[in-house]
């Protein structure tokens, strides 16, 4: 054995693909990032290519191990985490996707979603899985492309088709075609498995008309799935850790106990609480979801989604080019104290938890001719923060514990104005970790575990430091003046799309 090892973590996200080296100290040693195109075919509608996802993983892989200058058998174990939910079939000898890969943020299968909850299947599915019925998860995205891909029912039936959620065609890719499996994180997300049995559900597969045999196994986080194929860069290291981007950065957080809580500020903002090792069920619209399963033991959380995160940043930056860069972002919204009255409602893809309404879309209210560029970045922080504290308030009541703190990673994350402003809205301390690369960690972590490069979470949870503690700074009645501004907002953006009737 060399006398230095590492573990690869692949961390494919929603716009890019990044690959992350760690040492035995938990340390990003080296890194690599990979942005890959965002598909609009129609107005709520998002894909992506997911050869271009591959490439993009595998390109950024090789170049980590390359900064670092190691060699494969120096690499002691590769960790996945994912996008979730976003939707892959491909053939099972060539390899090829039969259809772009469904993201999660699309929307195209709303109407489905509206007309099963119309026939009364809804509280089934949520009692089987957790979940809500909406175009989030993937079961109506897949039933989507066999429905609509010439031929891919049939083929599917006939077992010429696998389907995967990203996890899954990574594995499948990584290990030259021949492990077709999901973790249990990510199988939980796709309306299909029953949250009780840990596997795939009959009934839930006949009503949303799925064949059995495009599934993959459903395994634990944090075992060795197979060896990467001996054509890539990292040939033959075990593949022994997978998890969804969410869960993978509870781990990563190190909220092992009861209570403890997370926020990632990425593309979309996901907050997930460690309920320990019975599921919760939710009664104010959150989601009940596997936080991982090591050994024999499952472990739940609850979870709340905001669709559309840092992603707010990106749309003023890219589409509107408001700024030049999210630092710049941060500077402008420093520079006013307040929005001016100004509430910007991004519900782009339609709101998540704890509304759920695929037909709201965005929305900026309280313009006025003194409205300036700053405002508007403020608000657009300000936005991502009252979605985070609606899903809090939810999770509190829900769970009937009372937030202590909020531990935060992600992308968005590394704004202190938008933190600072979290923490007055919630009047709670929110703590900024010194590695934010908790997605990615976490998936190092469960692969580690699996191969003894760490030998307990105990290990692990001394790796974890805090990098910035934000305490409330404004009164609890000032903020609450804004949050009712807020919940106008979001009721003028609801139902906006909603099909007449």
């Amino acid at each position: 054995m060399p006398s230095e090892t590492y573990i690869l973590a692949l961390d494919q996200g929603t716009t890019s693909s990044r690959s992350i080296l760690f040492n035995h100290a938990g340390e990003m040693v080296a890194s690599a990032q990979k942005e890959f195109e965002q598909i609009y075919p129609q107005p709520g509608w998002v894909e992506h290519d997911p050869m271009e996802i591959w490439a993009s993983q595998s390109a950024t892989a090789t170049e980590a191990r390359m900064r670092h200058n190691i060699d494969s058998n120096e690499i002691a174990a590769i960790g996945i985490t994912n996008q979730r939910e976003t939707t892959i079939v491909w053939d099972r000898v060539t390899g090829k996707p039969v259809y772009n890969a469904i993201v999660w943020q699309d929307r195209r299968t709303a109407d489905a979603c509206r007309q099963l909850q119309g026939d009364g299947i809804e509280p089934m599915v949520s009692e089987k899985t957790g979940l809500r019925l909406d175009p989030y998860f993937s079961a109506t995205k897949l039933a989507w492309i066999l429905d609509n891909v010439p031929h891919a029912r049939s083929r599917a039936e006939s077992g010429e088709l696998l389907f995967g959620t990203v996890d899954t065609w990574l594995l499948w890719k990584l290990t030259g075609h021949t492990v077709h499996a999901t973790d249990i994180t990510n199988a939980s997300r796709t309306l299909l498995m029953n949250l009780t049995t840990g596997d795939w559900d009959d009934s839930l597969l006949e009503l949303f008309q799925i064949p059995r045999c495009i599934l993959p196994e459903i395994r634990s986080c944090s075992e060795v799935y197979g060896h990467a194929d001996c054509s890539l860069a990292y040939a033959e290291a075990p593949i022994a850790g997978i998890a969804g981007d969410q869960h993978a950065a509870l781990f990563g957080q190190a909220c092992f106990t009861e209570g403890m809580v997370k926020n990632t500020y990425g593309t979309g903002c996901f907050l997930l609480m460690n309920t320990g090792t019975k599921p919760v069920r939710s009664q104010h619209n959150l989601l009940t979801t596997v936080a991982w399963r090591i050994g024999d033991q499952t472990e739940y959380a609850l979870e709340g989604s905001v669709f559309i995160g840092g992603a707010v940043v990106q749309w003023l930056r890219d589409e509107l080019q408001l700024v030049r860069s999210a630092a710049e972002l941060n500077k402008l919204a420093a520079s006013v104290p307040d929005s001016n009255g100004l509430f910007l409602v991004p519900a782009f893809a339609g709101l998540g938890a704890p509304h759920w309404d695929p037909y709201a879309r965005g929305a900026m209210l309280g313009i006025t001719r003194g409205t300036n560029r700053a405002h508007i970045c403020r608000a657009a922080l300000e936005s991502i923060a009252f979605q985070s504290a609606d899903l809090i308030t939810a999770m509190e009541q829900d769970s009937g514990i009372k937030l202590k703190e909020l531990r935060v990673d992600g992308g968005a994350s590394q704004s202190d104005p938008l933190l600072q402003f979290q923490s007055d809205l919630l009047q709670t301390r929110v703590i900024r970790p010194l590695n934010i690369e908790t997605t990615a960690i976490g998936a190092a972590y469960l692969a580690g575990l699996a191969v003894g490069f760490w030998e307990s979470r105990e290990a692990i949870a001394k790796h974890w430091s805090a990098d910035a503690c934000f305490t409330p700074q404004r009164e609890d009645s000032a903020m609450q003046l804004l949050q009712r501004g807020w919940i106008k907002a979001v009721e003028r953006a609801k139902a906006w799309v909603a099909p007449e009737g």
